[in-house]
C-alpha cells in the first residue's frame, strides 16, 4: 500500500491511500496512513493499527518512520512506540487482536535481526515486549499464555504451524507440525482475533484455535 506520488521522478506528496466506511457501507473519511504496510488490523474500538517495511520506515511519513502506529478513524495518530520498543523495527510480520489489546510480531535492524511479539493495551498505556519464538511469523493468535503462530510454504499447499506458551517472560515453542491446506498460500494470509487465526488458502479461509 503506497500513500506517495510522484512527479518527474521525485517524491511531491502525500496522498490518501485508506478509506473508512460506515456499517452500512458508506465512505465516512479517507486519509493517508503512510507506506508499505505488510500489517493492518482494527480493534473492538474500531481503531487502526498498521505495521511497515522497510520502505515506509525510510520513506519520510512521519508515522511510517516509527514501525508500527495506531489511528482512529478520522485518520488521526492515536499511538507511537515513543522508544518503548526493544529496538527499532526494520519490517512489519503480521498482526493480531485478543481483547482490548493488539499484538504486533516484528523483526529488527538491530540485535541480528530478532523478531519480537509486542502487546500493546490502549486502555492502560501498557506496551510489553517478548522475543518471538520463531523468526518471522506471517500468521499470529493469541489467547491469554497461548499463540499459535504460522510460517508460509510460499504459493504451496502448506504452512509450518507452531504452539507456543508464555511462561514468565519467554515464549516457548510446545509443538510444530507442517499443515497441509486447500489452497496455495501467499503473502499476509494470516490475521488472528481474540485467540483465532485466520489463514487464507487459495479461496478458502480456515480457523485455528490458540
Amino acid at each position: 500500500m503506497s500513500g506517495r506520488t510522484f512527479r518527474n521522478g521525485a517524491e511531491d506528496l502525500w496522498t490518501d491511500n485508506a478509506v473508512v466506511f460506515s456499517a452500512s457501507g458508506v465512505p465516512e473519511a479517507e486519509f493517508c496512513i503512510g507506506d508499505d504496510i505488510p500489517a493492518l488490523i482494527t480493534d473492538v474500538d474500531g481503531n487502526i493499527w498498521t505495521a511497515y517495511g522497510d520502505e515506509g520506515i525510510y520513506g519520510g511519513h512521519p508515522e511510517s518512520a516509527a514501525g508500527i502506529a495506531g489511528w482512529n478513524t478520522r485518520g488521526e495518530p492515536i499511538w507511537t512506540p515513543e522508544g518503548r520498543l526493544p529496538d527499532h523495527p526494520l519490517h512489519g510480520c503480521t498482526a493480531a487482536t485478543e481483547n482490548d489489546r493488539t499484538w504486533f510480531a516484528w523483526s529488527s535492524g538491530g540485535s541480528g535481526g530478532a523478531t519480537f511479539l509486542t502487546r500493546i493495551t490502549p486502555s492502560t498505556g501498557d506496551v510489553t515486549s517478548y522475543p518471538s519464538p520463531v523468526p518471522g511469523p506471517d500468521g499470529l493468535a493469541v489467547r491469554d499464555n497461548r499463540a499459535v503462530l504460522t510460517r508460509r510454504h510460499h504459493n504451496q499447499r502448506s504452512v509450518e504451524l507452531i504452539r507456543a506458551e508464555l511462561t514468565g517472560t519467554t515464549w516457548a515453542v510446545t509443538s510444530r507440525r507442517r499443515l497441509r491446506v486447500p489452497g496455495r498460500v501467499v503473502l499476509r494470509c494470516g490475521q488472528g482475533r481474540d485467540g483465532s487465526l485466520w489463514l487464507r488458502t487459495g479461496d478458502t479461509w480456515l480457523r485455528v484455535q490458540a
